[in-house]
């Protein structure tokens, strides 16, 4: 079951000038949502242990974004 509330999620792609979304993109866009923090948390994660700490940081998120790049 999603843990992304539906509204959130329209709210985020109306403020990119996105007029309508259907529920079918709205389920789709939650779900890769998502997938997409479960992806960044794990590389923070990893940059958090590296750092010898258990909990997260803003700074590892961010390392973790720039992995992208």
């Amino acid at each position: 079951m999603p843990e992304l509330p539906v509204a959130a999620v329209v709210r985020i792609a109306k403020s990119v000038n996105v007029e309508r979304v259907g529920s079918d993109a709205a389920e789709a866009l939650i779900n890769a949502g998502e997938e997409y923090i479960k992806v960044v948390a794990r590389r923070a994660n990893h940059y958090a242990l590296h750092a010898g700490r258990k909990t997260i940081k803003g700074i590892d998120v961010e390392l973790a974004l720039k992995h992208d790049e």
